[in-house]
């Protein structure tokens, strides 16, 4: 197999970490690895298989230098939008981790166990975009069951980590709560967030938008259309939870036909990427302290509807850090492999 040099913008973020030992983790056919960040990141280190990378700084000429084939960039959108040009041009595919692309009308945006056909367009623009996190295991859990029953609404409520906001969200919340043992929680900062975080929850991540969704919200609408290639009635309610890592989602969908939770779970189980934990009588469901460090999404909760036969409610929790970013990117990376090859 052809191996590949690798550029990761944003080598030493959250998310750029987690790129890393997903890479290593799964053996991906690697010639070279590119580790990008910004000046003030430059000349320090991140270990793959065992050695130490020096961390380059990201520059528009950075990728020609290196004859990079595959960028992964998860270094905020502002930084995508200047620099995703340039390692295009460079002749490397570019799979973009923040929302910069992701409504670009020429940028496919793939999440590989639902719509693997549209990375084929990734040469419109050079870019494949990655989802937002709470909907990529959203629309994992979704396909399936819109295969076998038709979707045509879903209602969900997210409670999201604190490392969808990166390293300094996460140091923040664990801050709050030694403050709080230490009975000083009010005079502990208050910078990543609007809010205390700790012992909190916040029912607003990102700004609000005119019809008093926040943008989060909407990123969810917008893209589960956009990945599922149909108009799904959506309303979402995102909340910011103190918890370190992993994303759940209270799920309910509306079909066009009747449902079965029996035969739901059955269809659920088989999906890829998909590990349902179901058995209420055990007290077994999917948490976030059981998904860290996982690559598969979890489902539970799976139940029907009191009142009407076609619909059905679930809980979804899955590692944003890696079934949310990391894991998602590597994916598309590896099905662009398989079809430049297979071509």
């Amino acid at each position: 197999m052809k191996k590949y040099n690798v550029a990761v913008v944003g080598a030493n973020g959250a998310v750029g970490e987690e790129i890393l030992r997903v890479l290593e983790e799964i053996d991906f056919p690697l010639a070279k690895l590119v580790p990008l960040a910004s000046a003030r990141s430059a000349g320090k280190t991140v270990e793959y298989n065992g050695e130490e990378h020096t961390i380059l700084e990201l520059t528009q000429e950075v990728f020609e230098e290196n004859n990079v084939e595959i960028a992964l960039f998860s270094a905020g959108g502002s930084v995508s939008a200047e620099f995703a040009p340039a390692a295009v041009a460079a002749g490397a595919v570019v799979i973009d981790n923040t929302s910069h692309y992701r409504m670009d009308e020429d940028v496919p945006l793939v999440v590989p166990e639902v719509n693997p056909e549209d990375i084929a367009l990734w040469q419109k623009k050079g870019i494949i975009a990655n989802p937002n996190c709470s909907t990529i295991q959203m629309v994992q859990a979704l396909k399936p069951l819109d295969e076998a029953y038709d979707l045509v609404r879903v209602d969900v409520a997210t409670y999201q980590a604190t490392s969808g906001a990166g390293k300094s969200a996460m140091e923040e919340l664990v801050k709050q709560m030694q403050a709080f043992f230490n009975f000083t929680l009010d005079e502990a900062e208050v910078k990543a967030f609007n809010q205390q975080i700790a012992l909190n929850v916040i029912p607003q991540i990102d700004v609000f938008m005119e019809n008093g969704y926040t943008k989060e919200e909407m990123k969810m609408v917008n893209e589960t259309t956009k990945i599922m290639h149909k108009e799904v009635a959506l309303s979402a309610t995102c909340v910011r939870v103190p918890v370190l890592r992993g994303h759940s989602e209270a799920v309910t969908m509306t079909f066009d036909s009747e449902i079965s939770a029996a035969e739901a779970r059955e269809i659920l189980s088989k999906a890829p990427n998909i590990v349902v934990v179901d058995d209420p009588s055990k007290e077994l469901y999917p948490m976030p302290k059981d998904c860290v460090d996982s690559n598969e999404t979890f489902v539970g909760r799976i139940r029907e509807d009191n009142f009407a036969n076609n619909m059905l409610h679930m809980f979804v929790v899955a590692d944003n850090l890696r079934v949310g970013a990391a894991t998602n990117a590597v994916r598309i990376a590896q099905k662009w492999i398989e079809m430049e090859e297979g071509a």
